[in-house]
């Protein structure tokens, strides 16, 4: 799949989970990284919630530092989110040993996050490849562990499929990617706006 540049900026839709909107930003780095930065809103069961990211990746895509603010009927909450050059995760400071092996941040609230992993494994197509992630919660920013895999079905030039799967929440579907790898579909989550 030739990969073309990000755009400045893209949109989603949510569906199906949830009612709302995404909006996100991607900017280059002086040392060769990205920052996606974003906001997110959605009407989820009831449940009402924003949230405000950034997130930094180094030039590998390897996530560097994650920062967010949730706005819901109970207040605002923020948390700040680091991994250091040995791969240790830290959460508003505090060293979180459960997230060793996670490369990548993973917002429950984002069709923007699916893209880290996306950017940084050369995947082979039907070669499944974990990559768990720090898995951030809209209502809450709680930070958890997410097991993941990531299997590349068909790729070319203008896009890519992936069969994605979750043994955390037993979930699975088929992501569709546009060439700049950034979502176009996310069966019954998000689909491509903008």
């Amino acid at each position: 799949m030739r990969r073309e540049p990000l755009p400045a900026g893209a949109s989603w839709q949510h569906q199906g989970a949830r009612r709302g909107f995404e909006v996100a930003f991607f900017a280059h780095e002086t040392d060769g990284g990205f920052r996606l930065s974003g906001s997110t809103s959605a009407n989820e069961s009831s449940a009402l919630w924003a949230v405000d990211y950034e997130v930094t990746v180094d030039a590998a895509w390897r996530t560097v530092a994650v920062r967010a603010m949730t706005r819901t009927e109970a207040g605002r909450r923020g948390v700040a989110i680091d991994r250091d050059a040995d791969g240790r995760w830290r959460v508003d400071g505090l060293l979180r040993p459960d997230l060793d092996g996670c490369v990548d941040i993973d917002f429950e609230s984002s069709a923007v996050t699916n893209t880290l992993p996306v950017h940084r494994i050369d995947f082979t197509e039907g070669v499944g490849v974990d990559v768990p992630a720090a898995f951030v919660r809209a209502e809450d920013l709680r930070v958890e562990r997410l097991e993941q895999r990531y299997t590349l079905i068909e790729a070319v030039e203008e896009r890519a499929i992936f069969h994605y799967e979750s043994s955390t929440f037993d979930f699975a579907c088929d992501l569709e990617y546009d060439a700049a790898g950034l979502v176009l579909a996310y069966p019954g989550i998000a689909v491509r706006d903008s």
